[in-house]
């Protein structure tokens, strides 16, 4: 269990990256989860959920890995569900590294803060790698993350018809400028959200 410094707040970054966080829980299994990450190269904060993965496994081993990449199809698979991607293990901490990322950082928890609903870790890097430059998001990308965050959030929307036309915005910078990746991508979300509105019809 982690040994920490709890309910302190933790200092302010302005910067924030999408990632994909890696973390093992006590047993050893992996998670991965797409969040967004507060980071100014020697800290980071991560702000889970109290109900994830991501948390209970933070809180059980006080480390993990916050991995950059532009594969959108990764952001939108374990936005949605519980997949293990290829990964390798991290040198510094008792985590793991998503295979595919193009650069990491491994850190571990030196505070524990938040509310009731999201809990904020301030962690401290530790360890990095490199395995390929980044080149950013193109709108394409950028457009598969944004459809799936709204994926994950189609609990709160009452309206469909606004929800329905952002998805066809969406879709329509994939068809104009996205590669096979962000197609693929956007083919999982559009599966996963007629399967969510055949459930809630029933």
């Amino acid at each position: 269990m982690l040994s920490i410094t709890l309910f302190k707040e933790c200092k302010v970054i302005q910067e924030r990256i999408e990632v994909i966080f890696s973390t093992l829980d006590e047993d050893g299994r992996p998670n991965f989860a797409p969040m967004g990450v507060m980071w100014d190269g020697k800290e980071l904060i991560v702000r889970p959920f109290r109900n994830t993965d991501t948390y209970r496994n933070l809180m059980a081993t006080g480390c993990g890995v916050a991995n950059v990449t532009d594969n959108v199809l990764l952001f939108t698979q374990s936005a949605l569900s519980e997949p293990i991607f290829p990964h390798f293990d991290a040198r510094q901490v008792r985590s793991i590294v998503l295979k595919d990322a193009s650069y990491w950082r491994e850190v571990v928890v030196t505070k524990v803060s938040g509310g009731d609903m999201r809990a904020e870790f301030c962690c401290r890097v530790v360890g990095q790698g490199w395995r390929r430059d980044f080149l950013g998001f193109n709108r394409a990308k950028n457009a598969v993350v944004e459809a799936a965050i709204l994926t994950t959030r189609l609990h709160l929307h009452d309206d469909q018809v606004n929800v329905e036309a952002a998805y066809r915005r969406y879709q329509e910078i994939v068809d104009e400028i996205g590669g096979d990746q962000e197609r693929e991508a956007m083919r999982y979300l559009r599966d996963y959200v007629r399967r969510w509105s055949v459930a809630r019809a029933h």
